[in-house]
């Protein structure tokens, strides 16, 4: 995975499916995102962007993150 461009999920644009390689922060921030499905190797789409603020397709379930939130997601194309 070192050779993939990564890049933050508040990056990634409209219609385009990346995999999760890692969730930085506090360990109750990284546990409540596990629990939504943001866990390595796990398959995001992003529905709609704006502004940084995202809405994703993860495990079935459609979430909305802010960019805060999203910069924490890190993600391979």
């Amino acid at each position: 995975m070192a050779s993939e461009a990564q890049l933050p999920l508040a990056m990634v644009g409209p219609n385009e499916t990346a995999r999760v390689a890692r969730v930085r922060g506090d360990a109750d921030l990284r546990q409540h995102l596990a629990e939504l499905g943001f866990v390595e190797g796990s398959s995001v789409k992003v529905v709609s962007r704006a502004a940084g603020d995202v809405i994703v397709s993860v495990k079935g379930a459609r979430l909305a993150l802010n960019r805060s939130m999203a910069s924490r997601i890190t993600v391979v194309l």
